[in-house]
């Protein structure tokens, strides 16, 4: 029983050790390019065994050789270290070194190159806004949800209206069937976001967003949850005697009441729009060699990392108390893991892109800018990993390619419609349809939505006139009346 105790207390304690590193690993996956040479920065200062490469060479440094302290040379030490632990600390950092010089390799510049490379880096910079949306998602990071679940709750988001609003015909529970989530979860999801900062975001109509909004205090009261709901028309009236004679109270109270509904925000969408205009640098590149695409990682952003030649040094010449030695092994631990999360991102993205390629080879090898329909789940079943790793993958991440420089996200399409064969249509491939059918309309008649739909459906696409009036809205092209009267 006592072996038993031990046993389930070494794994609880190895679980809890390891949570931290996945973490660490989980945060990398989703860094851009250019947020990830910003965190391993800022681990090396973290990390006093690792520095960056520098062009001094590092014999210059070996002979640098620090004067022993006092208490190296005269304070006897209570807890020396023995031969077999200096050797397993001088065999690991040897190995870390050598996992050095091999994640070195990958990305050591030439001095007849690094000019060029620099331009380059330059060159591939471009502006874009940050998107509130991924910070706001962001929060949904502590709780336990499943992949589905999430990419539920991202969806929900992504469709809002810019003042946090899901579109009149948005269908709640028709989205769940997407994920297969029922509608119980699909309700907990959506009350789950309708609570995070700030409130309110997803509501389906203005009295769900400012109950949203409430709290538990106020939802109890009858007089507020009656003027965001039934009687809200007359609150914006300011028939504040008809609200207080409807409920038998004083005009006070209403306007008490109405005080406080004041405070609640009817469009919290605006505080996570776009906030600041940053740059961009591609984590992939994707380039046409001999009739195939490749995938080129762009690390260039990523520092070379050397072992400290001083702490090196140290290691050498023997460390003499313990304490030292396990603090020396922790950093060593630390930097392995460190690099081994910088490689397994680079695979990682490397795969995901490949197989966005596979999945979307109309697009890269017929140069159609049609993309078909693809989710995160079609590529997590290609590679054996889970939705949230593609997601994170994906997060932030810019390709560039021959035709332009795309987010990855872009490259996930939902379905739109359908075709003669029942096949699902990308909502990238009706845009372009109908962006194309409107430009070569005749211009003194233009084409109205059903018109639209049935164009389509001759050329074998079966898509409803919502969708087209949609998917027409989001490309800032006016309705037919319109198109019209702007020609006059």
């Amino acid at each position: 029983m006592a072996n038993m105790n031990h046993s389930l207390t070494l794994g609880q304690k190895q679980e809890l050790a390891l949570k931290p590193k996945m973490l660490q690993s989980l945060r990398m996956l989703s860094l851009p390019a250019m947020e990830l040479e910003v965190y391993i920065r800022q681990e090396l200062i973290n990390n006093p065994l690792l520095e960056l490469r520098t062009e001094k060479d590092e014999e210059d440094l070996e002979e640098f050789t620090p004067e022993p302290t006092e208490r190296e040379s005269n304070t006897p030490l209570e807890s020396p270290v023995s031969d077999e632990e200096q050797g397993k600390t001088l065999s690991e950092v040897k190995e870390l070194t050598d996992i050095l010089d091999q994640w070195n390799e990958f990305h050591q510049e030439k001095e007849s190159g690094k000019e060029e490379a620099d331009n380059e880096r330059s060159e591939a910079l471009m502006s874009y806004e940050e998107d509130g949306r991924f910070t706001f998602l962001e929060q949904l990071y502590p709780y336990d949800l499943t992949d589905a679940e999430f990419e539920f709750a991202s969806e929900l988001v992504e469709n809002c209206n810019p003042y946090g609003f899901l579109p009149k015909d948005f269908d709640l529970y028709e989205a769940a069937k997407d994920y297969e989530l029922s509608r119980a979860n699909a309700n907990r999801v959506h009350k789950l976001i309708l609570s995070l900062s700030p409130q309110g975001i997803t509501a389906r109509n203005l009295t769900e967003c400012l109950e949203a909004q409430l709290t538990p205090e106020q939802k109890q009261n009858r007089i507020i949850m009656s003027l965001i709901s039934d009687q809200f028309q007359n609150l914006i009236h300011r028939r504040y005697q008809k609200i207080a004679s409807h409920f038998g109270v004083s005009e006070e109270v209403i306007l008490a009441a109405r005080e406080q509904i004041s405070h609640l925000d009817p469009k919290p969408g605006l505080r996570i729009l776009n906030s600041s205009n940053n740059y961009i640098f591609p984590d992939v590149t994707i380039k046409k060699v001999d009739e195939e695409f490749v995938v080129i990682i762009n690390d260039m952003v990523t520092p070379n990392i050397v072992i400290s030649p001083r702490y090196r040094k140290m290691i050498n010449h023997g460390i003499q108390d313990k304490e030292t030695v396990q603090y020396v092994r922790d950093k060593i631990n630390s930097a392995k893991f460190l690099i081994k999360s910088i490689f397994m991102r680079m695979r990682t993205l490397e795969r995901v892109t490949q197989s966005i390629i596979e999945h979307q080879r109309d697009f890269f090898y017929n140069g159609s800018g049609v993309m078909v329909p693809l989710t995160y789940s079609v590529i997590a079943q290609d590679l054996g990993v889970s939705e949230s790793t593609i997601s994170r993958v994906v997060k932030r991440k810019y390709a560039e390619t021959p035709y332009g420089i795309y987010a990855l996200k872009d490259f996930f399409t939902s379905t739109a419609g359908r075709d003669d064969n029942y096949e699902s249509v990308s909502r990238q491939r009706v845009k372009a349809k109908i962006l194309h059918l409107i430009e070569n309309e005749d211009k003194d008649n233009p084409l109205s939505d059903q018109e639209l739909v049935e164009k389509l459906r001759a050329e074998g696409l079966t898509i409803s006139r919502r969708i087209i009036a949609k998917y027409r809205d989001e490309m800032n092209i006016l309705n037919s009346r319109l198109r019209k009267a702007a020609r006059k």
